[in-house]
């Protein structure tokens, strides 16, 4: 066996909406009322994931999550029925589909124990994300059950924790010892700094990690206030590979000064805010992209259409690809249910560093297994959904029979 980079994607839940309940996600506050569609959104996720096994890579799954969280509203006295329309949006909300959220992940080349660690995220900065963890917590620990796993509980609400979209990681490949970067935010302006330094501290500490390789970096305040709740909306990493916005961090050269101590091997790919304004890069996802290396070893960056359709990016992407830089190709995707709602490729996905074997083969997928979770989902999947409807008893009902559905197919139902 052989370690391997797996992404799991967060399957698109039948509940998706655009409630708009996250502050600080401008894309969310734009299309707040705008009427979705969780069919379109929930294929559009399966091709991505298509299109990553056709690139050679391990592609996994994370199911649904229960909707409406009917423990969640129980444990404040109430019930979907009888809920304020404010409660129930944040007990209908299917964020959790943005599985870059789930968790803090540390491979076993990292950890003093040689186990591969996972931190589930409190997300306790956004009341829809809150009580997320107890579902999460339940499937970890049926996917990375093996010994070879160590699952944790998240970090005491006194901190928040937005998982591993303000984590990365740098290696000269996936199956070596790496060094990892802790991104934490102080300040943001008007939106909230999701991501406590004292959770990432706690985080590294639980994982086990070599403090000589392990970093805290600050995220700057300018990008937070201009959108980039997360630092994957404006830095990503692979092998060696960072690939950054200008304007994304607080002190640029003391943190890249130190990563190069740290990692001498770093290929560090700017794009100048000259090129590329922050507001460019946060509407079109440029940096919420999959960086990835599929098996011809040629680092590839999973852009969404977005990115196409924004001249800046994608002029930006065509000079570096003609200047044979560090990214050797750029793939489009189809995720625009996703970005309505603030998340792109890389917040569908959390990466796990393991040996696929490891792993529970039920949350792992191949093209054939796509296909039918495609039928699933086609099947019972409503097609639209109106903020106003949320509190609807059909479609509660809808939602739940949808859940369970793809539970059946996917041999799953200990999740119910």
């Amino acid at each position: 066996m052989s370690a391997r980079e797996i992404n799991f994607d967060g399957i698109v839940g039948p509940s998706h909406n655009y409630g708009g309940l996250s502050l600080g996600n401008l894309a969310s506050a734009r299309n707040l009322g705008q009427v979705s569609h969780p069919r379109a959104a929930a294929l559009q996720g399966l091709e991505k994931m298509r299109a990553n096994i056709r690139l050679g890579l391990v592609q996994g799954i994370f199911l649904p999550q229960p909707r409406p969280a009917r423990a969640w509203l129980t444990d404040l006295g109430t019930s979907p029925e009888e809920a304020s329309p404010a409660l129930l949006a944040n007990a209908m909300s299917a964020s959790a589909m943005w599985a870059a959220n789930a968790a803090t992940v540390s491979p076993a080349f990292d950890t003093a124990d040689g186990r591969t660690h996972l931190t589930v995220a409190n997300l306790r900065t956004m009341v829809h994300r809150s009580h997320e963890w107890v579902a999460t917590l339940a499937q970890l620990r049926l996917a990375f059950a093996n010994n070879v796993f160590a699952v944790h509980r998240p970090v005491p609400p006194t901190f928040g924790d937005e998982g591993a979209a303000n984590h990365m990681r740098l290696c000269a490949r996936h199956d070596q010892p790496g060094v990892e970067v802790f991104v934490y935010g102080v300040s943001g302006g008007p939106y909230p700094a999701r991501q406590h330094v004292e959770a990432c501290r706690a985080i590294a500490r639980r994982h086990g990690l070599d403090p000589e390789r392990t970093l805290f970096v600050q995220q700057s305040e300018e990008a937070i206030a201009a959108g980039a709740f997360h630092n994957d909306v404006v830095a990503v990493a692979n092998e060696r590979v960072l690939f950054a916005h200008e304007q994304a961090f607080a002190d640029k050269d003391a943190f890249l000064g130190s990563l190069g101590e740290r990692f001498p091997e770093l290929d560090y790919v700017e794009v100048p805010a000259a090129e590329v304004s922050l507001d460019d890069a946060i509407r079109s996802y440029l940096f919420n992209a999959q960086l990835v290396t599929p098996p011809d070893g040629r680092t590839t960056l999973i852009v969404p259409e977005e990115a196409r359709e924004t001249p800046s990016v994608w002029g930006w992407l065509q000079r570096h690809l003609a200047g044979n830089g560090a990214i050797r190709d750029v793939r489009v995707v189809d995720v625009r249910q996703s970005m309505a709602n603030g998340g792109g490729p890389a917040c569908l996905r959390l990466r796990v560093v393991c040996e696929p074997e490891t792993v529970d083969p039920r949350f792992l997928v191949e093209e054939g297994k796509l296909d039918r979770l495609a039928e699933v989902i086609a099947r019972y999947w409503p097609e639209e959904i109106a903020v106003e409807a949320l509190g609807s008893p059909a479609l509660i009902r809808d939602v739940e029979q949808a859940r369970t559905a793809l539970l059946g197919e996917c041999g799953l139902g200990e999740l119910a």
